[in-house]
């Protein structure tokens, strides 16, 4: 059932149009997906498995760097390195059943009824919590040009807490004429994957959604509600939403920092964080919640490395009682976690100097180019940091990951005449490691340094290696 709204001028050209009746089930059969990333494609491929709906389109700007994308997903093939269980399977079923089509046609964007938004919103500059909304911003403009009226828009990218009811809202309306809450549903429903549980994550996670207006969180709801097989649909405003996709990263980094800064603290004081977490972790028992995430090398990713800063860049949209000339607690934990490689370094170093030799005599084999293990995702990689401090020494190195494309070669060969191994990332192949490849290593004492916590010290210090490892400072 519609209801027919007054006139409007459109680009000059006076039109009437239809919208949905408030609260009524909306009429959802065609979808389009915004962006083609590890948000992006599992969604589409989760929405077009539904048969409720007749097509799902999924839009990708023929970019140089994702422009070949669309070639791939239209063949059936999964661009997205890693294990991801069910996604190449899923895929290649829509694909095969014409129920996905990937494309760089933005005016098909006309026959959606639902458009959901996966763009990515890094910062331009961290310390002046300036965010890069130029792809979000081109992505909204191509939505605004061709929405039709009644559609339902939803950002699932993680945004600054105001940002679906200022900036979104303000690019769609203006390029489209239309009134976001009116002629138009508009909400904030945010992705809550992880990279080797996509598919898992997007069915069976708790979803946050929240609309503009009652009308926007009640159309959303219902679309989001079509593709839970375990999870629950958690309704409120689209800022609080924001606040919540936001905060929970916020939160788990500073739960990262806070183990880091002990792990820091364990090496100092010469004992084994790992035992300290041990006991911390046994304490149970009603209201007590104190179980320890671990420390490592470094954060990665889109989403750990930038959502403390968005969410700190949305106080500004209110005078926040906070202690005078105290720098934020969420922010000291992003420097923490930052920090981190540049202290395997120093590991590394202190390492070296046991040896008595200098850089110039020095090859290192980095283990690991992603930041989660067996995964190909590699966006904001610690390694990247540490790869810098190689360079600015002049110290020689090789890179191995076996998800990365032009690393994943021969892991022996890159050990070999190597003097120093670097575990970054804790792929399953590195868990196999055994100390007998001391033979194909140079020098009488090879260095390992572990910031992963996934080999056996007291196996490679027996062997005749020189150990490091992250809070392990009983080995160290």
């Amino acid at each position: 059932m519609f209801i027919l709204l007054k006139n409007k001028f459109v680009c000059g050209v006076k039109i009437a149009y239809k919208i949905r009746c408030r609260g009524e089930k909306m009429i959802i059969k065609t979808i389009g997906v915004v962006g083609m990333g590890y948000v992006g494609i599992p969604a589409a491929v989760i929405f077009a498995s539904n048969p409720d709906y007749n097509k799902v389109y999924g839009f990708q700007r023929e970019s140089k760097e994702s422009g070949y994308k669309i070639d791939m997903l239209n063949r059936g093939e999964n661009p997205l390195k890693g294990n991801e269980p069910d996604l190449a399977d899923l895929l290649k079923d829509v694909v095969d059943n014409k129920k996905f089509e990937c494309t760089s046609d933005f005016s098909k964007i006309s026959e959606c009824d639902a458009i959901t938004i996966s763009i990515q919103t890094p910062f331009l500059n961290k310390d002046d919590l300036i965010p890069d909304f130029s792809a979000l911003y081109d992505g909204l403009v191509n939505i605004g040009k061709y929405l039709s009226a009644g559609s339902l828009v939803v950002l699932e990218s993680t945004v600054t807490p105001g940002t679906t009811i200022g900036f979104v809202k303000d690019v769609i309306e203006k390029e489209s004429g239309l009134v976001a809450g009116q002629d138009f549903a508009l909400a904030h429903a945010p992705e809550r994957v992880m990279a080797g549980h996509l598919v898992e994550n997007i069915r069976n996670h708790d979803r946050i959604v929240g609309g503009i207006n009652e009308w926007s969180t009640h159309v959303a709801v219902q679309l989001y509600s079509s593709i839970l097989v375990k999870g629950k649909i958690i309704p409120m405003s689209a800022t609080a939403a924001e606040v919540t996709k936001t905060a929970e990263n916020t939160f788990r980094d500073l739960q990262i920092a806070a183990s880091n800064e002990l792990a820091l603290y364990c090496e100092a004081m010469k004992i084994n964080f790992y035992d300290v977490k041990k006991g911390i972790d046994s304490l149970k028992g009603e209201g007590i919640t104190r179980a320890m995430l671990n420390p490592g090398a470094g954060v990665g990713g889109h989403c750990l490395t930038k959502d403390t800063y968005h969410l700190e860049r949305g106080t500004q949209m209110g005078i926040v009682d906070y202690p005078v000339a105290t720098p934020s607690i969420y922010v000291v934990a992003r420097k923490v976690n930052d920090f981190m490689p540049t202290h395997m370094f120093n590991l590394m170093m202190d390492a070296i100097n046991k040896l008595d030799c200098v850089p110039e005599q020095i090859t290192v084999a980095i283990l690991g180019w992603s930041f989660l293990p067996n995964s190909g995702d590699t966006r904001n990689s610690p390694s990247e940091q540490f790869e810098a401090l190689l360079i600015e020494n002049n110290i020689l190195y090789k890179i191995h990951d076996p998800y990365v494309n032009g690393m994943d070669g021969n892991l022996y060969e890159i050990i070999s005449d190597s003097n120093i191994i670097v575990i970054f990332t804790a792929h399953n192949e590195y868990k196999l490691l055994d100390p007998v490849i001391k033979i194909i290593m140079r020098g009488n004492h090879p260095i390992i340094i572990d910031g992963r916590n996934i080999i056996d010290p007291d196996l490679f210090i027996k062997y005749g290696f020189i150990y490091k490892g992250i809070g392990r400072g009983d080995k160290n």
